[in-house]
């Protein structure tokens, strides 16, 4: 969790519930990048908690040495009912895993350590 509004949280292991967000943007990164993963499994993430949602940044290994990052904004809905909605922010391929951190766009600064 971040510290502040405002400020990204540490590098963490990746969750179930990681890999359920990746899951549910799967769809839309294989249609951004024109690949289909067969292997897809969320390694790492950081989070900035927001008003009206998260933005996540996450790790995923997606088959020998190769893993691809993603930006991903999960908008919460409070009409009848809470409902969470993911979208994909931005993919960055061909990584590996001691690749450079990914950088966000809109905070430009290191998002993982590891």
């Amino acid at each position: 969790m971040a510290t502040d509004m405002g400020e990204w949280s540490e590098t963490k292991d990746a969750t179930e519930e990681t890999q359920k967000i990746c899951d549910q943007v799967k769809d839309q990164m294989e249609k951004k990048t024109g690949k289909n993963y067969g292997v897809y499994t969320a390694i790492k993430y950081r989070d900035l908690h927001l008003i009206g949602g998260t933005h996540y940044l996450i790790k995923v290994h997606v088959g020998g040495a190769d893993y691809i990052h993603l930006s991903v904004i999960q908008f919460i809905w409070l009409l009848r009912c809470v409902q969470e909605v993911d979208i994909l922010n931005g993919v960055e391929q061909h990584r590996n895993k001691d690749a450079p951190p990914y950088l966000s766009p809109t905070d430009h600064t290191t998002c993982f350590n590891s």
